[in-house]
């Protein structure tokens, strides 16, 4: 079984940076994949970005650029810098993970998922 707990969201404006953290416990294989999504109200859940085991990361074209996702501590700490904060970026984010890593940002492939934690952009 595997435990994600996210954390460092928060209020920011337009422009400015936020690190979250996600710390997973649980089989180190498991985690092979993660990944960071997010939904804003009255939207759909929608991939934010992945890495795998080996470091190799995709993003969604919106935050490219602008968010770098990274993993350490024996890769089950998973970071997701975010510069350049837009409003559009102001949703709730979620740490996902699964043992089988496709590398894509579709939520059915994470089978492991946090509570997730708020970032409010303003303008």
């Amino acid at each position: 079984q595997v435990q994600l707990v996210e954390s460092g969201g928060g209020s920011v404006q337009s422009g400015g940076s936020l690190r979250l953290s996600c710390a997973a416990s649980g089989h180190a294989l498991i985690t092979n994949c993660m990944a960071w999504f997010r939904q804003a109200p009255g939207k759909e859940r929608e991939g934010v970005a992945a890495i795998d085991s080996g470091g190799r990361s995709t993003y969604v074209e919106s935050v490219k650029g602008r968010f770098t996702i990274s993993r350490a501590n024996g890769e089950k700490t998973l970071y997701l810098q975010m510069n350049a904060l837009k409003p559009e970026d102001t949703a709730m984010y979620y740490c996902a993970a699964d043992r089988l890593c496709p590398l894509v940002l579709e939520a059915s492939r994470y089978s492991y998922w946090g509570q997730g934690t708020q970032v409010t952009v303003s303008s």
